[in-house]
């Protein structure tokens, strides 16, 4: 039980440490819909108080950008940490479902 907190511990370090890949994948449960997914090197904090996920990844200068995540009763998340050969720490991507947004139509003025 011990050697199992330990390494649970010391991934946990890692990955907030920007050196573990993670995904995130942002479910709606009603309809089973993936409404965005974030593949990178995340350091993930589940905010229980104001009901959210605080996402920070940290560019190629060393800046940090934070992103947030609301989760609600129909809303619930995924974290899986994938393999982290030959990816920059720097890089993430985030991908959203297009299908979850409302249609918009343009209209060009001349």
């Amino acid at each position: 039980m011990k050697k199992r907190l330990l390494v649970s511990e010391n991934l946990s370090k890692e990955a907030d440490s920007f050196n573990v890949v993670r995904q995130l994948t942002v479910i709606n449960c009603i309809e089973g819909d993936v409404l965005f997914q974030m593949t990178g090197k995340l350091s993930i904090t589940a905010d229980t108080a104001d009901n959210q996920l605080e996402i920070i990844v940290e560019d190629e200068n060393g800046n940090y950008q934070k992103h947030f995540v609301g989760l609600s009763d129909n809303v619930t998340y995924v974290v899986e940490q994938l393999g982290s050969k030959n990816v920059s720490k720097y890089k993430y991507t985030l991908n959203y479902n297009p299908k979850m947004w409302i249609p918009v139509e343009f209209e060009n003025i001349d």
